[in-house]
């Protein structure tokens, strides 16, 4: 299940990150997740939001430099080893990740996962019986 995920290049000034918070917020889109990495010059803000589309159009029509794309979400148990016996099955599997992100809930953590290869990882994840969110559940959260 692929999730659409708002990414958004920001230069390191004061008031970039507020100034997608702002947009967002005006709009009524809600932020679930997200992930900023940053070097000297610039910073990527990788979000689940509400809307997506609307979202990357809000953006940029305000001069962001955004885009869309697709991640998956996975729910495993928010205790001590969990996501480790993911990555199990992933490494055996010999699935790439690019990337993720996590944020839990009380006895539930969901994990944002970028593989390189999108539809092998579903596949994967399904095949072992790892539950996957879907994008009408994680962005009503």
């Amino acid at each position: 299940m692929k999730i659409k995920q708002l990414c958004v290049f920001l230069e390191n000034k004061v008031g970039r990150f507020k100034g997608v918070a702002d947009i967002l917020g005006k709009a009524g889109i809600n932020m679930t997740a997200f992930s900023v990495a940053d070097t000297s010059d610039f910073g990527i803000l990788r979000v689940i939001v509400s809307e997506p589309e609307k979202s990357l159009q809000l953006l940029k029509e305000a001069g962001y430099a955004a885009g869309l794309t697709d991640v998956i979400c996975i729910k495993c148990p928010n205790t001590a080893g969990s996501l480790a016996k993911v990555l199990d099955v992933l490494n055996e599997e010999n699935v790439q990740i690019e990337y993720m992100y996590a944020f839990s809930m009380g006895n539930i953590a969901q994990v944002v996962i970028r593989p390189a290869e999108i539809q092998n990882c579903e596949k994967v994840l399904e095949k072992h019986g790892i539950e996957l969110v879907s994008s009408d559940s994680l962005y009503s959260m």
